[in-house]
């Protein structure tokens, strides 16, 4: 009788040890991913501002433009 509960004792502590293992292995797997989303997230950070001053440089342009055909329709009429 203690020879079957200590067997089973043995399979519960395997069980366990296995189930520590998978989760320290889903925890690296994690980290990882959280890690590269992390970078994933800077590089969209820095991709955004490019964008926010490319559209800023374009809409002075613009309003250039416009502030010189307003100009030369006055001075044409």
């Amino acid at each position: 009788m203690a020879s079957s509960s200590a067997r089973r004792d043995g399979d519960e502590l395997k069980k366990l040890e296995s189930r520590i293992d998978e989760l320290i292995d889903e925890c690296q797997r994690l980290r990882r991913e959280n890690q590269q989303m992390r970078s994933e997230s800077g590089d969209l950070s820095e991709k955004h501002a490019r964008l926010i001053e490319k559209t800023r440089v374009a809409r002075e342009r613009i309003e250039a433009m416009i502030g010189r055909l307003k100009a030369l329709e006055r001075s044409t009429t």
